[in-house]
Protein backbone atom coordinates (compact mmCIF):
# COMPACT_ATOMS: atom_id res chain seq x y z
CA UNK A 1 0.00 0.00 0.00
CA UNK A 2 1.30 3.13 -0.89
CA UNK A 3 1.87 6.00 1.94
CA UNK A 4 -0.89 9.02 1.51
CA UNK A 5 0.64 11.99 -0.07
CA UNK A 6 -1.07 15.25 2.31
CA UNK A 7 -1.08 16.91 -1.07
CA UNK A 8 -2.15 14.84 -3.48
CA UNK A 9 -5.28 14.02 -0.92
CA UNK A 10 -5.42 17.97 0.01
CA UNK A 11 -6.18 18.69 -4.02
CA UNK A 12 -8.23 15.36 -4.39
CA UNK A 13 -10.43 16.44 -1.49
CA UNK A 14 -11.17 20.19 -2.93
CA UNK A 15 -12.38 18.99 -6.01
CA UNK A 16 -14.55 16.30 -4.69
CA UNK A 17 -16.14 18.60 -2.26
CA UNK A 18 -15.92 21.55 -5.03
CA UNK A 19 -18.26 18.88 -7.18
CA UNK A 20 -20.43 18.09 -3.86
CA UNK A 21 -21.26 21.63 -3.78
CA UNK A 22 -22.14 22.11 -7.29
CA UNK A 23 -23.78 18.97 -7.39
CA UNK A 24 -26.80 20.25 -4.36
CA UNK A 25 -26.42 24.27 -6.26
CA UNK A 26 -27.82 22.56 -9.14
CA UNK A 27 -31.21 22.33 -7.98
CA UNK A 28 -31.31 26.20 -8.39
CA UNK A 29 -29.59 26.58 -11.53
CA UNK A 30 -31.79 27.66 -13.97
CA UNK A 31 -34.36 26.98 -11.34
CA UNK A 32 -37.50 25.35 -12.52
CA UNK A 33 -41.18 25.89 -10.65
CA UNK A 34 -40.79 22.28 -9.16
CA UNK A 35 -38.48 19.32 -9.66
CA UNK A 36 -41.24 16.67 -9.14
CA UNK A 37 -41.79 15.59 -12.34
CA UNK A 38 -39.68 13.95 -14.75
CA UNK A 39 -39.47 16.12 -17.47
CA UNK A 40 -37.35 18.49 -14.98
CA UNK A 41 -35.68 16.11 -12.53
CA UNK A 42 -35.01 13.67 -15.04
CA UNK A 43 -34.31 15.63 -18.24
CA UNK A 44 -33.61 18.61 -16.87
CA UNK A 45 -36.42 20.46 -18.54
CA UNK A 46 -35.30 19.35 -22.31
CA UNK A 47 -33.85 22.41 -22.73
CA UNK A 48 -29.95 22.49 -22.62
CA UNK A 49 -28.58 23.88 -25.27
CA UNK A 50 -25.45 23.07 -27.17
CA UNK A 51 -22.86 24.09 -25.14
CA UNK A 52 -24.62 21.84 -22.42
CA UNK A 53 -24.91 19.10 -24.10
CA UNK A 54 -21.50 18.94 -25.64
CA UNK A 55 -20.32 18.44 -21.36
CA UNK A 56 -23.40 16.48 -20.99
CA UNK A 57 -23.02 13.88 -23.60
CA UNK A 58 -19.05 13.98 -24.03
CA UNK A 59 -19.22 12.32 -20.18
CA UNK A 60 -20.68 9.19 -21.71
CA UNK A 61 -16.68 8.78 -23.29
CA UNK A 62 -14.72 10.16 -21.05
CA UNK A 63 -15.19 8.28 -17.90
CA UNK A 64 -13.29 5.62 -15.52
CA UNK A 65 -13.63 3.30 -19.01
CA UNK A 66 -11.18 5.54 -20.70
CA UNK A 67 -8.66 6.69 -18.39
CA UNK A 68 -8.47 3.06 -16.56
CA UNK A 69 -9.77 0.38 -18.56
CA UNK A 70 -8.28 1.41 -22.12
CA UNK A 71 -4.62 2.57 -21.07
CA UNK A 72 -5.00 -0.97 -19.00
CA UNK A 73 -5.26 -3.64 -21.85
CA UNK A 74 -2.46 -1.50 -23.90
CA UNK A 75 -0.37 -1.96 -20.64
CA UNK A 76 -0.66 -5.30 -21.01
CA UNK A 77 0.07 -6.00 -24.79
CA UNK A 78 -3.63 -6.33 -25.58
CA UNK A 79 -3.90 -3.79 -28.92
CA UNK A 80 -7.28 -4.78 -29.14
CA UNK A 81 -7.94 -2.40 -26.31
CA UNK A 82 -7.84 0.71 -29.32
CA UNK A 83 -10.77 -0.09 -30.97
CA UNK A 84 -11.65 2.55 -28.61
CA UNK A 85 -10.67 5.33 -31.20
CA UNK A 86 -11.96 3.81 -34.40
CA UNK A 87 -15.33 2.78 -32.32
CA UNK A 88 -16.03 6.25 -31.43
CA UNK A 89 -15.16 7.82 -35.17
CA UNK A 90 -17.73 5.71 -36.17
CA UNK A 91 -19.98 6.50 -34.12
CA UNK A 92 -20.90 9.80 -34.79
CA UNK A 93 -22.02 9.93 -38.13
CA UNK A 94 -24.69 7.12 -36.81
CA UNK A 95 -25.84 9.39 -34.71
CA UNK A 96 -26.07 12.48 -36.75
CA UNK A 97 -28.64 10.39 -38.60
CA UNK A 98 -31.03 8.70 -36.68
CA UNK A 99 -30.79 10.39 -32.94
CA UNK A 100 -32.94 13.87 -34.51
CA UNK A 101 -35.49 11.42 -35.26
CA UNK A 102 -36.04 10.23 -31.80
CA UNK A 103 -35.25 13.69 -30.46
CA UNK A 104 -38.42 14.64 -32.45
CA UNK A 105 -41.01 12.15 -31.73
CA UNK A 106 -40.20 11.91 -28.05
CA UNK A 107 -40.63 15.76 -27.51
CA UNK A 108 -43.73 16.05 -29.62
CA UNK A 109 -45.30 13.13 -27.31
CA UNK A 110 -43.25 13.39 -24.20
CA UNK A 111 -41.66 10.09 -24.39
CA UNK A 112 -38.83 10.53 -21.29
CA UNK A 113 -37.35 6.90 -22.10
CA UNK A 114 -36.49 4.83 -25.69
CA UNK A 115 -39.50 2.55 -23.97
CA UNK A 116 -41.79 5.26 -23.72
CA UNK A 117 -41.00 5.20 -27.41
CA UNK A 118 -40.80 1.43 -28.09
CA UNK A 119 -44.51 1.86 -26.83
CA UNK A 120 -45.85 4.14 -28.76
CA UNK A 121 -44.43 3.04 -32.04
CA UNK A 122 -45.50 -0.46 -31.72
CA UNK A 123 -48.54 -0.43 -29.48
CA UNK A 124 -46.71 -3.13 -26.80
CA UNK A 125 -46.09 -3.44 -23.32
CA UNK A 126 -44.19 -6.39 -23.67
CA UNK A 127 -41.89 -5.17 -26.02
CA UNK A 128 -41.20 -2.13 -23.94
CA UNK A 129 -40.67 -3.73 -20.55
CA UNK A 130 -37.95 -5.68 -22.06
CA UNK A 131 -36.27 -2.50 -23.71
CA UNK A 132 -36.67 -1.24 -20.30
CA UNK A 133 -35.76 -4.48 -18.21
CA UNK A 134 -32.46 -4.49 -20.34
CA UNK A 135 -31.17 -1.06 -20.19
CA UNK A 136 -31.62 -0.95 -16.90
CA UNK A 137 -29.76 -4.34 -16.73
CA UNK A 138 -27.33 -3.33 -19.22
CA UNK A 139 -26.19 -0.02 -17.00
CA UNK A 140 -25.55 -1.86 -14.04
CA UNK A 141 -21.72 -2.95 -15.07
CA UNK A 142 -21.16 0.39 -16.82
CA UNK A 143 -21.79 2.25 -13.64
CA UNK A 144 -19.74 -0.80 -11.65
CA UNK A 145 -16.98 0.49 -14.07
CA UNK A 146 -16.99 3.32 -12.73
CA UNK A 147 -17.28 2.23 -9.02
CA UNK A 148 -13.92 0.15 -10.26
CA UNK A 149 -12.13 3.32 -11.49
CA UNK A 150 -12.81 5.22 -8.12
CA UNK A 151 -11.28 2.10 -6.33
CA UNK A 152 -8.26 2.48 -8.41
CA UNK A 153 -7.49 5.83 -7.87
CA UNK A 154 -7.95 5.29 -4.52
CA UNK A 155 -6.12 2.06 -4.18
CA UNK A 156 -2.83 4.47 -5.74
CA UNK A 157 -3.61 7.27 -3.76
CA UNK A 158 -3.43 4.86 -0.40
CA UNK A 159 -6.67 5.39 0.90
CA UNK A 160 -8.41 2.01 2.32
CA UNK A 161 -6.38 0.39 -0.08
CA UNK A 162 -5.03 -3.51 1.47
CA UNK A 163 -7.06 -3.67 4.57
CA UNK A 164 -8.48 -7.39 5.06
CA UNK A 165 -11.94 -5.84 5.96
CA UNK A 166 -13.39 -5.50 2.94
CA UNK A 167 -15.74 -3.08 4.27
CA UNK A 168 -12.77 -0.64 5.75
CA UNK A 169 -10.99 -1.01 1.98
CA UNK A 170 -13.81 -0.11 0.36
CA UNK A 171 -15.69 2.80 2.98
CA UNK A 172 -14.02 5.29 1.18
CA UNK A 173 -15.94 4.44 -2.39
CA UNK A 174 -18.85 3.60 -0.52
CA UNK A 175 -19.04 7.57 1.12
CA UNK A 176 -18.00 8.78 -2.78
CA UNK A 177 -21.12 7.20 -3.77
CA UNK A 178 -23.11 8.64 -0.80
CA UNK A 179 -22.57 11.49 -1.58
CA UNK A 180 -23.06 11.26 -5.46
CA UNK A 181 -26.33 9.47 -4.71
CA UNK A 182 -27.16 12.61 -2.56
CA UNK A 183 -27.13 15.28 -4.80
CA UNK A 184 -28.54 13.06 -7.75
CA UNK A 185 -31.58 12.85 -5.36
CA UNK A 186 -31.44 16.57 -4.86
CA UNK A 187 -30.98 17.90 -8.43
CA UNK A 188 -31.68 14.95 -10.78
CA UNK A 189 -29.82 15.53 -13.96
CA UNK A 190 -29.14 18.76 -13.46
CA UNK A 191 -26.42 17.75 -11.00
CA UNK A 192 -24.11 16.02 -14.05
CA UNK A 193 -24.86 18.85 -16.34
CA UNK A 194 -23.04 21.06 -14.08
CA UNK A 195 -20.16 18.84 -13.04
CA UNK A 196 -19.56 18.28 -16.67
CA UNK A 197 -17.58 21.54 -16.69
CA UNK A 198 -15.39 20.92 -14.01
CA UNK A 199 -14.66 17.43 -15.28
CA UNK A 200 -14.09 17.89 -18.44
CA UNK A 201 -11.96 20.94 -17.78
CA UNK A 202 -9.84 18.64 -15.59
CA UNK A 203 -9.66 16.09 -18.13
CA UNK A 204 -8.67 18.13 -20.91
CA UNK A 205 -5.81 19.73 -18.48
CA UNK A 206 -4.29 16.03 -17.33
CA UNK A 207 -4.56 14.76 -20.78
CA UNK A 208 -2.68 17.19 -22.69
CA UNK A 209 -0.40 17.56 -19.69
CA UNK A 210 -0.05 14.37 -19.68
CA UNK A 211 0.81 13.74 -23.71
CA UNK A 212 3.22 16.98 -23.83
CA UNK A 213 4.80 16.35 -20.19
CA UNK A 214 5.50 12.28 -20.44
CA UNK A 215 7.86 12.24 -23.63
CA UNK A 216 10.38 14.76 -22.42
CA UNK A 217 10.72 12.22 -19.32
CA UNK A 218 10.52 8.75 -21.01
CA UNK A 219 12.74 9.35 -23.97
CA UNK A 220 9.82 10.83 -26.17
CA UNK A 221 7.12 8.93 -27.85
CA UNK A 222 10.13 6.79 -29.76
CA UNK A 223 11.46 5.57 -26.42
CA UNK A 224 7.72 4.98 -25.03
CA UNK A 225 7.08 2.78 -28.32
CA UNK A 226 10.57 1.43 -27.52
CA UNK A 227 10.13 0.53 -24.16
CA UNK A 228 6.52 -1.17 -24.93
CA UNK A 229 8.05 -3.22 -28.13
CA UNK A 230 10.54 -4.57 -25.83
CA UNK A 231 8.63 -5.65 -23.14
CA UNK A 232 5.64 -7.10 -25.82
CA UNK A 233 8.89 -9.24 -27.27
CA UNK A 234 10.25 -10.38 -23.78
CA UNK A 235 6.93 -11.54 -23.05
CA UNK A 236 5.98 -12.82 -26.58
CA UNK A 237 9.57 -15.01 -26.12
CA UNK A 238 8.37 -16.80 -22.12
CA UNK A 239 5.06 -18.08 -23.99
CA UNK A 240 6.82 -19.29 -27.10
CA UNK A 241 9.31 -20.76 -24.31
CA UNK A 242 5.86 -22.29 -22.58
CA UNK A 243 4.93 -23.63 -26.01
CA UNK A 244 1.81 -21.20 -25.71
CA UNK A 245 1.04 -18.47 -29.10
CA UNK A 246 2.61 -15.17 -28.62
CA UNK A 247 -0.28 -12.64 -27.32
CA UNK A 248 1.40 -9.23 -27.01
CA UNK A 249 1.82 -6.41 -29.63
CA UNK A 250 1.76 -3.37 -30.71
CA UNK A 251 -0.51 -4.45 -33.26
CA UNK A 252 -2.89 -7.20 -32.84
CA UNK A 253 -2.84 -10.65 -34.44
CA UNK A 254 -3.83 -11.60 -37.72
CA UNK A 255 -6.18 -13.53 -35.35
CA UNK A 256 -7.85 -10.83 -33.61
CA UNK A 257 -8.63 -8.55 -36.49
CA UNK A 258 -12.61 -9.77 -36.79
CA UNK A 259 -12.15 -9.40 -32.83
CA UNK A 260 -10.98 -5.97 -33.05
CA UNK A 261 -13.38 -4.60 -36.17
CA UNK A 262 -16.14 -6.45 -34.62
CA UNK A 263 -15.53 -4.64 -31.05
CA UNK A 264 -15.19 -1.12 -32.52
CA UNK A 265 -18.28 -1.80 -34.58
CA UNK A 266 -20.55 -3.37 -31.92
CA UNK A 267 -19.68 -0.81 -29.29
CA UNK A 268 -20.68 2.25 -31.69
CA UNK A 269 -23.68 0.84 -32.50
CA UNK A 270 -24.33 -0.28 -29.09
CA UNK A 271 -23.86 3.53 -27.24
CA UNK A 272 -26.25 5.49 -28.23
CA UNK A 273 -28.77 2.57 -27.31
CA UNK A 274 -28.01 2.92 -23.44
CA UNK A 275 -30.12 5.00 -21.61
CA UNK A 276 -28.45 7.16 -19.81
CA UNK A 277 -26.72 7.74 -23.81
CA UNK A 278 -30.02 8.55 -24.73
CA UNK A 279 -30.95 10.81 -21.78
CA UNK A 280 -28.19 13.22 -22.44
CA UNK A 281 -30.21 13.75 -26.27
CA UNK A 282 -33.61 14.30 -25.15
CA UNK A 283 -32.23 16.67 -22.59
CA UNK A 284 -31.38 19.06 -25.75
CA UNK A 285 -33.80 21.83 -26.39
CA UNK A 286 -34.00 21.47 -30.21
CA UNK A 287 -32.85 19.19 -33.23
CA UNK A 288 -29.94 21.14 -34.09
CA UNK A 289 -28.33 20.69 -30.77
CA UNK A 290 -28.51 16.92 -31.53
CA UNK A 291 -26.65 17.47 -35.24
CA UNK A 292 -24.26 19.91 -34.11
CA UNK A 293 -22.88 17.96 -31.11
CA UNK A 294 -22.52 15.12 -33.29
CA UNK A 295 -19.88 17.65 -35.56
CA UNK A 296 -17.98 18.60 -32.48
CA UNK A 297 -17.49 15.56 -30.22
CA UNK A 298 -15.22 13.70 -32.61
CA UNK A 299 -13.00 15.70 -31.02
CA UNK A 300 -13.27 13.78 -28.45
CA UNK A 301 -11.56 11.10 -30.13
CA UNK A 302 -8.79 12.74 -31.01
CA UNK A 303 -7.57 13.05 -27.71
CA UNK A 304 -9.04 9.61 -26.45
CA UNK A 305 -6.36 7.85 -29.01
CA UNK A 306 -3.65 10.17 -27.14
CA UNK A 307 -5.43 8.58 -23.55
CA UNK A 308 -5.11 5.23 -24.66
CA UNK A 309 -1.53 5.77 -25.41
CA UNK A 310 -0.76 6.51 -21.95
CA UNK A 311 -0.80 2.46 -21.35
CA UNK A 312 2.47 2.36 -23.69
CA UNK A 313 3.74 5.17 -21.38
CA UNK A 314 3.38 3.79 -18.25
CA UNK A 315 5.81 0.50 -19.61
CA UNK A 316 8.14 3.11 -20.17
CA UNK A 317 7.96 4.64 -16.70
CA UNK A 318 8.89 1.05 -15.86
CA UNK A 319 5.48 1.04 -13.37
CA UNK A 320 5.30 -2.56 -12.23
CA UNK A 321 2.09 -4.20 -10.99
CA UNK A 322 0.07 -7.53 -11.34
CA UNK A 323 -3.24 -5.69 -12.21
CA UNK A 324 -3.06 -3.53 -15.38
CA UNK A 325 -5.65 -1.37 -14.25
CA UNK A 326 -3.18 0.38 -11.58
CA UNK A 327 -0.75 1.17 -14.32
CA UNK A 328 -2.09 4.68 -15.44
CA UNK A 329 -2.72 5.79 -12.06
CA UNK A 330 0.55 4.61 -10.62
CA UNK A 331 2.53 6.18 -13.75
CA UNK A 332 1.07 9.56 -12.62
CA UNK A 333 1.89 9.19 -9.10
CA UNK A 334 5.47 8.41 -9.30
CA UNK A 335 5.45 11.12 -12.59
CA UNK A 336 3.73 14.26 -11.83
CA UNK A 337 4.06 16.38 -8.86
CA UNK A 338 2.75 15.73 -5.66
CA UNK A 339 -0.28 18.53 -6.21
CA UNK A 340 -1.03 17.76 -9.89
CA UNK A 341 -1.33 13.93 -9.15
CA UNK A 342 -4.26 15.43 -7.16
CA UNK A 343 -5.36 17.01 -9.92
CA UNK A 344 -5.39 13.78 -12.37
CA UNK A 345 -6.63 11.34 -9.20
CA UNK A 346 -9.65 14.27 -8.92
CA UNK A 347 -10.14 13.77 -13.01
CA UNK A 348 -10.28 10.25 -12.84
CA UNK A 349 -12.78 10.38 -9.71
CA UNK A 350 -14.89 13.08 -11.48
CA UNK A 351 -14.54 11.29 -14.57
CA UNK A 352 -16.28 8.17 -13.20
CA UNK A 353 -19.31 10.13 -10.91
CA UNK A 354 -20.57 12.26 -14.03
CA UNK A 355 -21.83 9.56 -15.58
CA UNK A 356 -22.42 7.06 -13.05
CA UNK A 357 -24.78 9.96 -11.88
CA UNK A 358 -26.50 10.59 -15.73
CA UNK A 359 -26.60 6.51 -15.97
CA UNK A 360 -28.62 5.68 -12.61
CA UNK A 361 -30.99 8.79 -13.40
CA UNK A 362 -31.63 7.60 -17.19
CA UNK A 363 -31.85 3.81 -15.31
CA UNK A 364 -34.35 5.30 -12.68
CA UNK A 365 -36.63 6.84 -15.49
CA UNK A 366 -36.87 3.81 -17.16
CA UNK A 367 -38.27 1.90 -14.46
CA UNK A 368 -40.72 4.81 -13.48
CA UNK A 369 -42.00 4.64 -17.07
CA UNK A 370 -42.25 1.49 -18.02
CA UNK A 371 -42.65 -0.78 -15.40
CA UNK A 372 -43.88 1.16 -12.48
CA UNK A 373 -46.55 3.49 -14.16
CA UNK A 374 -46.76 1.05 -17.22
CA UNK A 375 -47.69 -2.34 -14.34
CA UNK A 376 -47.94 -0.95 -11.34
CA UNK A 377 -49.58 2.30 -10.74
CA UNK A 378 -51.07 3.42 -13.94
CA UNK A 379 -52.40 6.49 -12.39
CA UNK A 380 -49.34 8.14 -10.93
CA UNK A 381 -49.22 11.79 -10.61
CA UNK A 382 -46.13 13.42 -11.71
CA UNK A 383 -44.99 14.21 -8.51
CA UNK A 384 -45.23 10.18 -7.54
CA UNK A 385 -43.10 9.40 -11.19
CA UNK A 386 -40.63 11.93 -9.74
CA UNK A 387 -40.32 10.21 -6.05
CA UNK A 388 -40.15 7.15 -7.59
CA UNK A 389 -37.29 7.90 -10.09
CA UNK A 390 -35.43 9.77 -6.98
CA UNK A 391 -35.26 6.51 -5.03
CA UNK A 392 -34.37 3.86 -7.45
CA UNK A 393 -31.42 6.05 -8.67
CA UNK A 394 -30.37 5.36 -5.28
CA UNK A 395 -31.07 1.53 -5.50
CA UNK A 396 -29.47 1.08 -9.18
CA UNK A 397 -26.12 2.94 -7.67
CA UNK A 398 -25.67 0.24 -4.74
CA UNK A 399 -27.12 -2.90 -7.33
CA UNK A 400 -24.21 -1.77 -9.24
CA UNK A 401 -21.70 -3.07 -6.57
CA UNK A 402 -23.12 -6.86 -6.91
CA UNK A 403 -21.23 -6.33 -10.30
CA UNK A 404 -18.17 -5.40 -9.35
CA UNK A 405 -18.25 -7.82 -5.94
CA UNK A 406 -19.69 -10.90 -8.34
CA UNK A 407 -18.02 -10.36 -11.60
CA UNK A 408 -13.89 -10.71 -12.68
CA UNK A 409 -12.43 -7.43 -13.19
CA UNK A 410 -9.46 -8.39 -14.31
CA UNK A 411 -10.06 -5.88 -16.70
CA UNK A 412 -12.42 -3.35 -16.04
CA UNK A 413 -13.64 -2.27 -19.80
CA UNK A 414 -15.29 -6.14 -19.38
CA UNK A 415 -17.96 -4.82 -17.76
CA UNK A 416 -18.94 -1.89 -19.97
CA UNK A 417 -18.49 -4.48 -23.27
CA UNK A 418 -21.00 -7.06 -20.92
CA UNK A 419 -23.49 -4.24 -20.89
CA UNK A 420 -22.93 -4.28 -24.66
CA UNK A 421 -24.21 -7.37 -25.26
CA UNK A 422 -27.51 -6.45 -23.82
CA UNK A 423 -28.12 -3.47 -24.50
CA UNK A 424 -27.18 -4.21 -28.65
CA UNK A 425 -30.09 -6.34 -28.63
CA UNK A 426 -32.51 -3.26 -28.78
CA UNK A 427 -31.01 -1.50 -31.87
CA UNK A 428 -33.94 -3.61 -34.05
CA UNK A 429 -36.89 -2.62 -32.21
CA UNK A 430 -35.53 1.52 -31.07
CA UNK A 431 -33.95 2.24 -34.18
CA UNK A 432 -35.81 0.17 -36.92
CA UNK A 433 -39.01 1.36 -35.15
CA UNK A 434 -37.24 5.40 -35.86
CA UNK A 435 -37.49 4.27 -39.68
CA UNK A 436 -40.30 1.58 -40.45
CA UNK A 437 -43.33 -0.55 -39.05
CA UNK A 438 -42.37 -3.67 -40.97
CA UNK A 439 -40.69 -5.54 -38.45
CA UNK A 440 -43.89 -7.47 -36.42
CA UNK A 441 -43.75 -6.58 -32.88
CA UNK A 442 -43.66 -9.89 -31.29
CA UNK A 443 -41.15 -10.84 -33.72
CA UNK A 444 -39.09 -8.38 -32.64
CA UNK A 445 -39.77 -9.48 -28.93
CA UNK A 446 -38.73 -12.65 -30.13
CA UNK A 447 -35.06 -11.67 -31.74
CA UNK A 448 -34.56 -9.28 -28.50
CA UNK A 449 -35.01 -12.76 -26.07
CA UNK A 450 -32.98 -14.83 -28.65
CA UNK A 451 -30.02 -12.36 -28.43
CA UNK A 452 -30.27 -11.75 -24.90
CA UNK A 453 -30.08 -15.46 -24.51
CA UNK A 454 -27.42 -16.45 -26.50
CA UNK A 455 -25.25 -13.37 -25.94
CA UNK A 456 -25.71 -13.86 -21.87
CA UNK A 457 -24.92 -17.65 -22.18
CA UNK A 458 -21.77 -17.34 -24.42
CA UNK A 459 -20.77 -14.53 -22.29
CA UNK A 460 -20.95 -16.72 -18.81
CA UNK A 461 -18.86 -18.94 -20.92
CA UNK A 462 -16.24 -17.36 -21.14
CA UNK A 463 -13.18 -17.91 -18.73
CA UNK A 464 -11.13 -15.26 -18.20
CA UNK A 465 -6.72 -15.58 -18.53
CA UNK A 466 -6.46 -16.48 -14.29
CA UNK A 467 -9.21 -18.78 -13.85
CA UNK A 468 -10.05 -21.25 -16.80
CA UNK A 469 -13.07 -22.41 -14.39
CA UNK A 470 -14.63 -18.38 -13.76
CA UNK A 471 -17.31 -16.96 -15.85
CA UNK A 472 -17.84 -13.46 -17.57
CA UNK A 473 -14.54 -13.41 -18.42
CA UNK A 474 -14.65 -11.95 -21.60
CA UNK A 475 -16.50 -10.78 -24.16
CA UNK A 476 -14.89 -12.08 -27.51
CA UNK A 477 -15.98 -15.25 -28.24
CA UNK A 478 -15.72 -17.64 -31.55
CA UNK A 479 -18.33 -16.90 -34.11
CA UNK A 480 -21.15 -19.97 -34.31
CA UNK A 481 -19.75 -22.53 -36.95
CA UNK A 482 -16.00 -20.70 -37.51
CA UNK A 483 -12.91 -20.46 -35.88
CA UNK A 484 -13.25 -17.21 -35.73
CA UNK A 485 -13.19 -14.71 -32.41
CA UNK A 486 -15.74 -11.59 -32.48
CA UNK A 487 -17.51 -9.46 -29.78
CA UNK A 488 -20.53 -11.14 -28.96
CA UNK A 489 -22.60 -8.47 -28.52
CA UNK A 490 -22.67 -7.92 -32.72
CA UNK A 491 -23.09 -12.02 -33.20
CA UNK A 492 -25.79 -12.01 -31.15
CA UNK A 493 -27.17 -9.18 -32.76
CA UNK A 494 -27.06 -10.79 -35.66
CA UNK A 495 -28.64 -13.74 -34.56
CA UNK A 496 -31.69 -11.08 -32.93
CA UNK A 497 -31.81 -9.65 -36.66
CA UNK A 498 -32.08 -12.51 -38.40
CA UNK A 499 -35.13 -13.85 -36.19
CA UNK A 500 -36.69 -10.81 -36.13
CA UNK A 501 -36.79 -10.88 -40.27
CA UNK A 502 -38.08 -15.01 -40.29
CA UNK A 503 -40.58 -14.00 -37.21
CA UNK A 504 -41.78 -10.82 -38.95
CA UNK A 505 -42.10 -12.65 -42.16
CA UNK A 506 -44.17 -15.58 -40.46
CA UNK A 507 -46.30 -13.25 -38.43
CA UNK A 508 -47.61 -11.33 -41.58
CA UNK A 509 -48.50 -14.56 -43.12
CA UNK A 510 -50.11 -15.51 -40.03
CA UNK A 511 -51.93 -12.18 -39.55
CA UNK A 512 -51.01 -11.65 -35.85
CA UNK A 513 -52.45 -8.31 -34.74
CA UNK A 514 -49.58 -5.69 -35.07
CA UNK A 515 -51.37 -2.62 -32.87
CA UNK A 516 -51.76 0.69 -33.14
CA UNK A 517 -49.18 3.50 -34.21
CA UNK A 518 -49.59 6.14 -32.16
CA UNK A 519 -46.56 8.18 -33.94
CA UNK A 520 -47.63 10.06 -37.38
CA UNK A 521 -44.60 10.49 -40.25
CA UNK A 522 -44.34 14.47 -39.57
CA UNK A 523 -43.71 13.43 -35.86
CA UNK A 524 -40.03 12.28 -37.11
CA UNK A 525 -38.89 15.84 -37.88
CA UNK A 526 -40.56 18.11 -35.39
CA UNK A 527 -38.75 20.61 -33.91
CA UNK A 528 -39.01 22.82 -30.98
CA UNK A 529 -41.59 25.77 -31.24
CA UNK A 530 -43.68 24.01 -34.10
CA UNK A 531 -47.27 22.60 -32.75
CA UNK A 532 -47.33 19.64 -29.81
CA UNK A 533 -43.47 20.75 -29.24
CA UNK A 534 -43.17 22.97 -26.00
CA UNK A 535 -40.03 25.09 -26.65
CA UNK A 536 -38.14 24.71 -23.26
CA UNK A 537 -35.08 26.31 -23.05
CA UNK A 538 -32.61 26.13 -20.21
CA UNK A 539 -29.87 27.57 -22.77
CA UNK A 540 -26.37 27.75 -23.34
CA UNK A 541 -24.48 29.76 -20.50
CA UNK A 542 -22.42 31.60 -23.71
CA UNK A 543 -25.19 32.94 -26.21
CA UNK A 544 -28.60 31.38 -25.51
CA UNK A 545 -31.67 32.70 -22.67
CA UNK A 546 -34.53 30.96 -21.47
CA UNK A 547 -37.63 31.69 -23.19
CA UNK A 548 -39.72 30.09 -21.24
Amino acid sequence: MNDISPVTLAVFLFFFVLVTVMGFAAARWRRADSLDNLDEWGLGGRGFGTFITWFLVGGDIYTAYTFVAVPALLYAGNMIGFFAVPYTIVLYPIIFVFLPRLWSVSHRHGYVTPADFIHGRFDSKALALAVAVTGILATMPYIALQLVGIQVVLEVMGIGGTSDSWFVKDLPLFIAFAVLAAYTYASGLRAPALIAFVKDALIYLVILVAVFYLPTQLGGWDGIFSAAKDKFDAANAASVAAGKPPSAGIIPAAPLHMAYFSLALGSALALFMYPHSLTGVLAARNRSVIRRNAALLPAYSFLLGLLALLGFAAIAANVQTDNAQLAVPEMMRTMFPDWFTGVAFAAIAIGALVPAAIMSIAAANLWTRNIYKAFIKPDATPAQEAKQSKLISLVVKFGALIFVLGLPNEFAINLQLLGGVWILQTFPALVGGLYTRWFHRWALLGGWAVGMVYGTWTAYQQPTAADPNAHFGSSLATIPFTETKAYIALTAFVINLLVVVVLTLVMRAAKVPEGTDHTRPEDYHADAGDPGVEELAIGDLATDTPTR
